[in-house]
């Protein structure tokens, strides 16, 4: 006669109603003294437990959830809008593989080197973390609030020591080229584009200050946002346009048998010959050159000057717009 089955260890049913009455009173314990401490996050039900706790709608703060296997948790709140918070909270190493964390508050976190592969992260607020070697291939990445700077930045700000600072500048630069290249796989381009001006600039503040490299990496990012920004290429050229403009007006340029500059003998006489000043940098700007107004004098110095930077200005935007419209 057959032996009638045993069920013991982990899978007995008496085993299991005990890791779920362990586990509820973990996330209904009066105070988060036992999360906060990291005794809750060795529970083998910790996911259902931190749901529930999460359930609470009580705000949550400084749990130790280092190293915890939280892969596929649920921490969407379904009635309010806003979503749950998980605060000053660490996660480091931790496996949120495909964890579903619409709208969760992560902001002041340890998130360094948590895995969130697959995870979606949707409206997640990410301000203030700390997102050294954290994992985000294939997670959902649209319209996370990650904050004005990284932590890293903010912390190089804040140091006195040259080594430190250039060590936070390094550690910034890596986690947003890590960022960069997740966004433009998911075809973020505009937040990829975001995540690029932002590596270049951390890349910058680790060059000399006075250093030649440093200095054109500034004019980079003011003409062009480090290719990112085509006005900033317009509005360049409009200014240089204007201030050339004015240089001929004052130095006078030649329409023919006329010299054209200010001192005419009416308000409306110089509004006229400005016009035609500004008409001329116009067409030097842009190398198109007509021939019906010609440089006189000192004003020939400009002319060729402004020439140069036209046709470099105008290079430069082919090449930011081409950029920005392709990828």
């Amino acid at each position: 006669m057959a032996e009638p089955s045993s069920q013991t260890g982990e899978d007995s049913p008496e085993n299991s109603n005990a890791s779920d009455v362990v586990a509820d009173l973990y996330a209904h314990s009066p105070n988060d003294t036992v999360w906060q401490n990291g005794e809750a996050k060795d529970l083998p039900e910790v996911k259902k437990a931190l749901e529930t706790r999460a359930k609470t709608g009580i705000p949550m703060e400084g749990f130790n959830l280092a190293r915890t296997n939280l892969a596929g948790i649920d921490l969407v709140d379904r009635k309010d809008h806003k979503g749950f918070q998980l605060k000053n909270s660490d996660f480091y190493r931790a496996d949120l593989t495909k964890a579903h964390c619409y709208r969760l508050d992560f902001s002041g976190s340890s998130l360094m080197k948590a895995n969130f592969t697959g995870a979606n992260l949707h409206c997640a607020n990410l301000s203030g973390c700390n997102l050294l070697g954290a994992v985000f291939a294939k997670a959902k990445i649209e319209h996370i609030d990650w904050g004005e700077k990284l932590f890293q930045e903010s912390e190089a700000e804040k140091s006195t020591d040259l080594e430190e600072k250039h060590d936070f500048y390094q550690q910034a630069e890596e986690i947003y080229r890590h960022l960069r290249k997740v966004a433009e796989a998911q075809g973020l381009f505009d937040t990829a584009g975001i995540f690029f001006q932002k590596e270049m600039l951390v890349r910058r503040y680790q060059l000399p200050k006075y250093s030649m490299g440093r200095f054109v990496s500034k004019l980079v990012d003011l003409f062009c946002g480090y290719g990112e920004e085509p006005y900033r290429v317009i509005l360049f050229s409009m200014i240089m346009i204007l201030m050339f403009s004015f240089a001929y007006f004052g130095l006078g340029i030649s329409g023919g048998d006329e010299l054209l500059r200010i001192g005419g003998d009416t308000f409306e006489k110089d509004l006229q010959q400005f016009f035609s000043c500004l008409y001329f940098s116009v067409v030097t700007f842009t190398t198109l050159g007509y021939g019906d107004l010609t440089p006189v004098g000192f004003s020939r110095f400009f002319a060729a000057m402004e020439a140069f930077i036209g046709s470099f200005t105008l290079a430069l935007f082919v090449v930011v717009f081409v950029k920005k419209m392709t990828r």
